[in-house]
């Protein structure tokens, strides 16, 4: 058995062995097993969250998705990015005939064969999302979504051999500069938090001997940071939320109702024209980006109608009420749930299933909106020095 991904390290008494693996390799799964039954550790640790883990050994848990609740709770955006990575990640995977993550899956079973603590050393996925996601400001923001939707539809495939070759420790050194140049904020918080959050828990897991399962992106940074002590509580906290959008959301609103109150009082028919072209920007447009999502055609009426008001309240957002219009009316049903992952192969497949049919309404009724709000806002302006 080859040990040119196994690192052994000694702290504080304990004997720790990382096992850097490819997230979509069989031979990684294959060795997996081998070193939790030659070395018969105290504990296993796996790189995943009690999300994760759920999602592993629960697989069935998408029939109880609320469709209507992720609406509610903001995170479409969330989901989407989710079903983007794990999409590249099962094209990858079915190349070679396993299952995703089928090298924790192992990790897990044999930790039970074993009779060793199973430790889930990985941080919150949400928590990682929303750090990422605060931390990188709205370029990065849509360089990031732009990234990760391309990746979904990408035909690029990839040899074993190279696919073995990333657990090399050059190659991931390699890949994690080339990442940290694309996207230096992303780094940080997806990275070497977690590598911090992943080393602190390895070191705390019970018994003398530990075996830890992570992709070999972390092991280079882990042997570092183990070497020190970290606070799983702070790493944990969620940043503060920026009060820029929130200073943004209510500025536009009052300057555009200012404006227009302002050119009532002087030409009352100017003002109506002011308001008609809001309402024709916002609407038609958040109308728009409903209907490139294939959206039902009530839910690209209520885009129309709800753009124009939503833009003028910073709690609300034309794509929720786009959103869950076209969930009551083209609501997804267990067979669409189950069919995600293969849907999500293609831009037919993601089109088509009803659940990312869903998703999309609401992200391009609020893109649509949120441009209709700038180009209207902008006429409005215009109208209001045009008759000063």
């Amino acid at each position: 058995m080859s040990e040119d991904n196994i690192s052994r390290l000694e702290i504080n008494g304990k004997e720790i062995i990382l096992i850097g693996t490819a997230h979509v390799s069989k031979t990684s799964a294959e060795q997996v097993k081998q070193v939790i039954e030659l070395e018969q550790p105290d504990s296993v640790c796996v790189e995943l969250d009690e999300q994760r883990y759920k999602s592993i050994t629960e697989g069935n848990k998408w029939k109880e998705t609320d469709i209507f609740q992720i609406i509610k709770d903001r995170k479409t955006t969330l989901l989407l990015m989710n079903l983007a990575i794990s999409s590249f990640q099962k094209r990858m995977a079915s190349q070679f005939g396993i299952n995703p993550g089928q090298e924790m899956i192992q990790g897990i079973e044999s930790a039970k064969e074993i009779n060793a603590n199973l430790v889930l050393a990985d941080r919150n996925i949400q928590t990682t999302f929303s750090r990422i996601w605060r931390g990188i400001g709205l370029k990065g923001k849509l360089m990031l979504l732009t990234q990760v939707i391309a990746s979904i539809f990408t035909r690029e495939t990839i040899s074993e051999e190279e696919l073995e070759k990333m657990k090399s420790q050059d190659m991931i050194d390699s890949m994690l500069q080339e990442f940290t140049e694309s996207f230096p904020r992303l780094k940080k918080p997806l990275i070497d938090e977690r590598d911090q959050y992943l080393a602190q828990k390895i070191k705390e897991a019970p018994g003398d001997k530990i075996v830890a399962v992570l992709g070999a992106a972390h092991v280079p940074g882990i042997k570092e940071q183990i070497k020190q002590d970290h606070d799983l509580k702070t790493l944990s906290q969620l940043p503060p939320k920026s009060k820029i959008p929130k200073i943004i959301g209510w500025t536009i609103p009052l300057l555009i109702i200012t404006l227009i109150v302002l050119t009532f009082m002087t030409d009352q028919q100017a003002g109506w024209v002011q308001i008609v072209s809001w309402i024709l920007w916002n609407g038609s447009l958040s109308a728009l980006g409903t209907l490139i999502a294939f959206g039902h055609p009530l839910a690209v009426l209520t885009a129309f109608i709800a753009a124009p008001i939503t833009s003028l309240e910073p709690f609300l957002a034309a794509g929720w009420f786009a959103g869950f219009v076209q969930a009551y009316f083209k609501r997804p049903n267990v067979q669409d749930f189950e069919n995600l992952s293969n849907d999500v192969h293609s831009l037919k497949g993601f089109w088509n299933n009803k659940v990312t049919r869903v998703l999309l309404v609401v992200i391009f009724a609020n893109i649509g909106s949120s441009i209709g709000t700038f180009i209207g806002g902008a006429d409005v302006i215009r109208l209001f020095i045009e008759n000063l």
